[in-house]
């Protein structure tokens, strides 16, 4: 298997929920309840309890360290408050959906469902029962004063908010359209209507729902817009529009594909997600200087990988930026793996390059650590495109050759200046002030 194989892949064909379970930090036994994307939605979202969800990896050590807490917070607030768990590692999409970079992620569901808080108190059982009172008590004021965020589902929801609010439907004209649509950079759903047409009197409500969702939860980044067919005659044939209401996604550098889900609010936020996760932004490369980068970063991570590029004064900043855009480039296109990604200049963490078996020679090197189990690989193709691809997709599929991390655990990491993004610099000799010096003497020494 690798030591990079997951847990899930020794389940096999094994359907029985026992085995299932007990892969799981949680079982059925505990206060804890299981959420998966099937029962996500009902549980937490339609519901009027106030949910304290921690998103994990099984193999991840800090969730292993929480799980006991978590229990035992679980069992002191049930019935009062509910406290659930998503095994993010196996649902990545939920985990994706609500932004999850990093485990453990705890995300408080209070009277808004769509607005969940960050958690980010103690890792203790009382600082998360505290916090869960705190926003319970939140949550009743908020009702007491009539502000209840809270919203059962579909159809009855958009009636509830004023009859269907449209405010963050974007309309769209002939006029507006390209602008707005084709230079974004953002994921956009299109809806092409007929005032006229009754299937698109019934999406209304629901388009507005969704549209409000989809701007909380993605913070704008994919946006529903509609366009009146019969007004804007020059985009419905562009675009060859034949029958009402058809919805079409944009997305920049790429043509236009039909959507064929469900016209429900639910369906509509559950596509609009999926793209969403598809276009999010690549992991963070961040450079290595000082020891909280590395272990915040490879904690938190199933895997890190660390590239040690050239000294600045062997590449200059062009060299050493084509070698991150490199980089950027493979953090984006193993983006739903929620790997961690560093890089430090050859020199800078001798110690760890010797932990790492790259110390003092070829450079660009790069190896993904896997900090739960100490162990690493090293990169052996070229630091290029399809080097680092071919030694990424091994390591996904848990094939490649590791070693144990020298040393057992991570060394010492020296806390260094940031990179300026300049080219390095010669270090300046004293100059020597000749005025002094009998040049009479110089003749003698033959170099």
């Amino acid at each position: 298997m690798g030591m990079f194989g997951t847990s899930r892949l020794l389940l096999g064909a094994v359907s029985c929920t026992f085995f299932l379970a007990a892969n799981s930090l949680y079982s059925s036994s505990d206060d804890v309840i299981e959420l998966t994307p099937t029962n996500f939605n009902k549980e937490v979202i339609q519901s009027d309890s106030l949910w304290l969800v921690e998103f994990y990896a099984p193999w991840c050590g800090h969730c292993q360290r929480l799980t006991p807490e978590w229990k035992k917070a679980a069992t002191a607030l049930k019935g009062v408050v509910k406290v659930g768990a998503v095994d993010a590692d196996k649902h990545q999409s939920l985990g994706g959906q609500y932004g999850v970079r990093g485990f453990p992620t705890i995300k408080i569901f209070g009277s808004n469902k769509n607005k969940a808080e960050d958690y980010q108190g103690g890792r203790t059982s009382d600082a998360i029962v505290d916090a869960a009172l705190s926003a319970l008590r939140s949550l009743v004021k908020d009702r007491l004063s009539g502000r209840s965020g809270g919203y059962s589902s579909g159809k009855q929801s958009s009636r509830e908010s004023g009859g269907g609010d449209k405010k963050d439907v974007i309309d769209l004209t002939d006029d507006s359209f390209d602008k707005n649509v084709l230079n974004s950079d953002d994921v956009w759903l299109v809806e092409f209507y007929a005032p006229w047409c009754g299937h698109c009197k019934n999406l209304e409500p629901e388009w507005a729902a969704a549209a409000t969702e989809v701007k909380e939860q993605t913070k704008g980044k994919v946006k529903l817009a509609a366009v009146d067919a019969t007004v804007n005659q020059m985009l419905a044939s562009r675009y060859g529009i034949r029958g009402f209401p058809t919805i079409k996604i944009f997305q920049k550098g790429e043509d236009p594909v039909d959507y064929d889900g469900g016209r429900t609010r639910s369906d509509i936020v559950a596509r609009a997600l999926d793209l969403f996760s598809e276009s999010a932004p690549p992991p963070e490369l961040l450079e290595i200087i000082d020891e909280n980068v590395v272990k915040s970063t490879c904690d938190a991570h199933q895997l890190c990988v660390i590239a040690v590029l050239p000294h600045i004064l062997d590449t200059g900043a062009a060299g050493r930026n084509s070698y991150l855009e490199v980089m950027l480039k493979m953090a984006d296109k193993y983006k739903k793996k929620m790997w961690g990604w560093l890089w430090t200049e050859a020199g800078a963490q001798s110690e760890l390059e010797n932990s790492l078996g790259i110390g003092g020679f070829g450079y660009p090197a790069m190896a993904a650590v896997n900090a739960r189990k100490m162990k690493f690989a090293l990169l052996k193709g070229s630091f290029s495109e399809q080097g680092i691809n071919e030694f990424l997709r091994e390591l996904s599929f848990g094939r490649g050759s590791t070693a144990p991390v020298g040393g057992g655990g991570f060394p010492k990491i020296n806390t260094v200046e940031p990179w300026d993004g300049k080219d390095g610099e010669l270090p300046v000799e004293d100059d020597i002030d000749l005025s002094d010096v009998d040049l009479e003497d110089w003749d003698k020494d033959e170099l």
